[in-house]
């Protein structure tokens, strides 16, 4: 590294001329390669987005100017350049630097961002403040074409442009999130960036701009240009804001000079680029959806190493595959996503059965209103959203779903520890705050076997609403090849009988409580297993069983033990008013930060150890 390895924080980087930006953004990708090849990260993104930060920290002043990116995952750059070069080899790793931009890490992180179309109102946030208090710093936000498909950008450039705040938004045009974009906004900016009248026009007033004329050419261009290709105006002109683009993003001489350009220019601006999403690697520009996040590989060859050794099938996979075949037999079923197609496997119906599968871009929201129009003409919609992606949606499930008793099926991918990802992205409230809301149905499988049951079972009647929880990764290894069985609602399965001493678990983490279980046995206790697979409703008959035949009751679950099932237990053991010890384990009460999901559940004191523990401490004691 000629120069990256002499730069420790922006200050360094504003000694080098534009020639040397070149090399060093050459050397930063080269880092990010390195680093993420033996520490599996968000490449592809990041890649693309290098002299974009470069730019940033190369034109303004930070930190006392704010940058706010969106999610994250093209922020690579800008941590490295920001005085964790050398840590960046920990990036994402069990105490390590967090793998998103957080306020508690570096003054230059602005704002902690872990899921998308944050940037824009958290920076008319801070643009105000400014305003408000006469500081003078810029604001600038970042945010991916795939975000603004997210309500909250809408609303942040709406509010912007009315406020006409001093806010600069960066479109990072690269055509793809994790899978391809989609919606009308999408291909809007595709026909901007693509028009040949636009850019010859456009390319004519750069090259005649001067300092002293930027403002007025530019405003007369922008207005009188687009107003001749787009009838109704420019859709952010239309909110207030001056529209600047396309421009090279990866171009850092362009970046450079347009940014020192727009910088001197007061209000909202937004300033398109265009990315290329992998930039610098080949084998991530020539897969871009793979190489999004591709696990570790060999950075000479490109070649991915395999992730598990298992042979078990990944749980989404067999979401995928169930929700294609049981379609096939019921013209009633829909799938929809938002902007997760390869993420939730349901990809395999779109090819399957691409009329009835739907990806609806980055909008929880409208996924989980879409479904309940859907359901209430009739269909049967199995919504597919990521657990902690889920949160975005809590006044739709309740107020469209929910009041009106349409029957969604909700599918939570990535439900419990994630792993990596942290806090942002860990799936552990899902469990209380659905078992609040009337007439839902709440289920964790514990295996692959029961969740493709579950999937089959909820055509039934006998259901209504229901949210069926699973986690990231793969499975135990179960047959798969079985006939479908109806698991009735509210039906909890003994697994293993016993006294004194119960386990209550719900979801995966019913497999380390059984080998737990075995392993106590050995010492002598004598432990009953309830795999409960609802939380609501509760088996009460399973219950009121291990009530009688035990003095302690022991919850697990993969979710935060205030509100989940720990404290459904509790609260159905004080209703009675019987007394029994609970013990509930399960995620603690505080956000639990990036690393493995086995590191995380240790530390959480859930996995199978901490339960073995649990289970001899209650036993030495009574």
């Amino acid at each position: 590294m000629k120069y990256l390895s002499q730069i420790d924080s922006p200050k360094d980087l504003k000694k080098y001329n534009i020639q040397q930006l070149e090399t060093i953004c050459s050397e930063i990708r080269e880092h990010i390669v390195s680093c993420c090849s033996q520490n599996p990260g968000h490449i592809g993104a990041s890649l693309g987005a290098v002299e974009i930060a470069v730019a940033l920290h190369y034109v303004y002043n930070t930190p006392s100017d704010k940058i706010v990116w969106d999610v994250g995952h093209q922020a690579y750059a800008h941590k490295i350049l920001t005085g964790r070069r050398d840590s960046f080899v920990n990036n994402r790793k069990y105490k390590g630097i967090s793998g998103f931009p957080k306020i508690s890490e570096s003054e230059y992180d602005s704002f902690g961002v872990g899921h998308s179309s944050t940037s824009i109102s958290a920076a008319l946030g801070m643009a105000v403040s400014a305003r408000i208090n006469r500081t003078g710093e810029k604001v600038v936000a970042v945010i991916g074409d795939g975000a603004l498909t997210g309500g909250l950008a809408f609303e942040g450039l709406n509010n912007a442009g009315a406020m006409h705040s001093d806010i600069l938004v960066i479109v990072n045009d690269n055509q793809i999130s994790i899978d391809p974009n989609v919606g009308a906004l999408h291909n809007y900016l595709i026909k901007v960036s693509t028009s040949n009248f636009y850019n010859k026009a456009k390319n004519r007033v750069w090259s005649a701009i001067g300092a002293n004329r930027i403002r007025s050419l530019i405003q007369k261009f922008m207005f009188s240009t687009k107003a001749a290709i787009f009838k109704n105006g420019s859709f952010f002109e239309s909110l207030g804001f001056r529209y600047f683009g396309t421009i090279d993003g990866n171009d850092i001489e362009q970046m450079v000079e347009t940014l020192n350009n727009i910088s001197r220019i007061p209000g909202p601006k937004v300033l398109h680029v265009r990315t290329l999403k992998g930039k610098g690697y080949a084998p991530a520009e020539e897969n871009q959806v793979i190489w999004h996040a591709p696990g570790t590989f060999d950075k000479i060859t490109g070649k991915r190493t395999q992730s598990s050794s298992s042979s078990a099938p990944r749980y989404q996979d067999v979401f995928g595959q169930t929700i294609t075949e049981l379609a096939k037999s019921n013209p009633l079923i829909v799938g929809v996503t938002p902007a997760m197609p390869s993420g939730s496997s349901l990809n395999i119906m779109m090819e399957a059965i691409p009329e009835r599968s739907f990806d609806v871009g980055i909008a929880e929201q409208h996924a989980v209103t879409f479904s309940a129009g859907l359901a209430a003409s009739g269909m049967l919609p199995y919504c597919n959203i990521y657990s902690s992606f889920m949160q975005r949606a809590y006044d739709n499930v309740i107020h469209d779903v929910a009041v009106q008793n349409l029957k969604v099926i909700f599918c939570l991918d990535r439900g419990g520890l994630v792993g990596e990802d942290g806090a942002t992205h860990h799936g552990v409230f899902d469990l209380a705050y659905m078992r609040c809301i009337p007439a839902i149905t709440i289920s964790a499988p514990a295996n692959e076997t029961e969740l493709r049951n579950m999937l089959y079972s909820v055509q039934s009647n006998q259901y209504g609403i229901t949210v069926i929880r699973y986690p990231r990764g793969t499975g135990i290894g179960t047959n798969l090849d079985q006939p479908y069985e109806l698991i009735p609602p509210g039906k909890a399965q003994l697994m293993r009988e016993g006294k004194g001493i119960a386990i209550i678990a719900i979801g995966p983490v019913v497999n380390d409580a059984l080998k737990a279980a075995e392993r106590a046995n050995k010492d002598g206790a004598d432990v009953l297993i309830y795999n409960m697979r609802f939380l609501k409703p509760l088996d009460r008959e399973a219950l009121d069983h291990a009530i009688v035949k035990c003095h302690t009751i022991i919850t697990v679950e993969d979710g935060t033990v205030v509100g989940g099932l720990g404290t459904a237990v509790s609260e159905y053991i004080a209703d009675a008013g019987l007394e029994r010890r609970i013990i509930r384990l399960g995620v603690p009460d505080n956000f639990v930060e990036q690393g493995t999901v086995p590191e995380l559940k240790r530390e959480c004191g859930f996995d199978e150890e901490s339960i073995y523990t649990t289970i001899k401490n209650v036993s030495q004691t009574s």
